[in-house]
């Protein structure tokens, strides 16, 4: 696999620096309450850990219910009950000073060997902490480039899930209007709902695909009343790009597709299947790497691809208002496999999607 890579120095002492401070997490975890206290985050752990695999943080903007980061936080907890690290996490941490003072405590008091997190509401303040802590590894999400020696990005470039998902949309609607409701109007969000409307197209050319976002990446209260407003004006099959929405299919009794995670579980008569985010693979490497003694500056982001497994679409639940034929699943099967042996590429659009709408804040 490629990658832009930005090559640690190979006489930093960079191997004696992992040994000592596994050594010294280990003395750290009395550190970890107080951490809570301070940064206002829930801090918790997940097993007792070993000091002969990494020690690493999960730094969160968002409480886990927000499923971007949920998404994160269940692949680095698998990665430990594996056996692979040891993990612990703080989330909340939702503002850039906030999320400063957090990373900073960490690595001077637990000195975590590698800390994931995500670095889209302060950029600027997490790249700072990375450049003064050198002796740890960052790997965030984040919209912009690796930097330094030890600054590592990604992304849950979920394109090839969402066109699928839109064609299923765009074969299940039978008022031909769609509802999406998503975060922000920003590149990582924009390209997930271009390729959802591109897959409606394929399916339903003369589809309308309804865009509402809402100004936040965690506002289930808004993201439910812009897909009441979708359905208000025909909506009759929504994205639920966001947190809330699929409580208003629920309400109105109408299909409904779940984002990062499987969440049919959430509303198992109107969940028709969701796009999943698998960060294990991004873990994988990043762990293989360190233990290696070879990790270096990178941009993961295809370690999230479909292809690479790190995206997928959930099983497709026929069992919804409507209903999904046989055909339609043909179709979106056919599709995935193309994407699998590289005979068909997602396209990636960024820009803003046309006719979009913005509420909230």
């Amino acid at each position: 696999m490629t990658a832009q890579l930005a090559h640690r120095s190979t006489n930093d002492g960079h191997g004696r620096l992992h040994l000592s401070r596994r050594l010294a997490a280990v003395s750290a975890v009395g550190v970890v309450a107080l951490l809570a206290a301070a940064c206002g985050g829930e801090t918790g752990d997940t097993t007792a850990g070993s000091s002969d695999v990494p020690v690493v943080y999960g730094v969160f903007a968002t409480p886990l219910e927000e499923p971007w980061d949920g998404a994160i936080h269940a692949a680095l907890t698998a990665a430990d009950k594996d056996g692979d690290i040891d993990y612990k996490h703080t989330d909340n941490n939702d503002s850039a000073d906030k999320m400063s003072r957090t990373l900073r405590d960490l690595v001077a008091n637990a000195k975590p060997d590698i800390i994931f997190g995500d670095a889209f509401a302060a950029e600027d303040a997490v790249r700072e902490v990375a450049a003064d802590s050198t002796s740890t590894d960052f790997v965030f999400g984040s919209g912009e480039k690796p930097v330094g020696q030890n600054f590592s990005v990604f992304d849950n470039w979920l394109q090839d899930p969402a066109y699928l998902a839109g064609m299923l949309a765009g074969g299940m609607t039978k008022s031909d209007t769609i509802g999406v409701v998503a975060a922000l109007p920003i590149p990582e969000v924009n390209r997930i709902v271009n390729a959802f409307t591109a897959g409606v197209k394929e399916t339903n050319p003369q589809a309308t695909v309804k865009v509402t976002f809402i100004n936040s990446f965690f506002d289930p209260t808004t993201a439910k009343q812009a897909a009441l407003a979708q359905v208000s004006q025909g909506a009759d099959v929504l994205f639920a790009e966001r947190a809330g929405v699929i409580e208003a299919a629920e309400e109105k009794d109408l299909p409904v597709i779940g984002m990062m995670v499987d969440q049919e579980s959430e509303a198992p008569q109107n969940v028709v299947t969701s796009l999943v985010w698998d960060m294990r693979p991004t873990i994988d490497h990043v762990v293989e790497a360190f233990n290696a003694g070879t990790l270096e500056s990178a941009d993961l982001g295809e370690f999230s691809f479909m292809k690479n497994n790190g995206s997928s679409l959930a099983q497709i639940n026929t069992d919804v208002p409507g209903g999904v034929s046989q055909e339609l699943v043909d179709q979106v099967e056919a599709k995935q496999a193309d994407i699998m042996d590289g005979s068909f590429t997602t396209p990636v659009d960024e820009g803003a999607p046309a006719g979009s709408t913005s509420v909230g804040e």
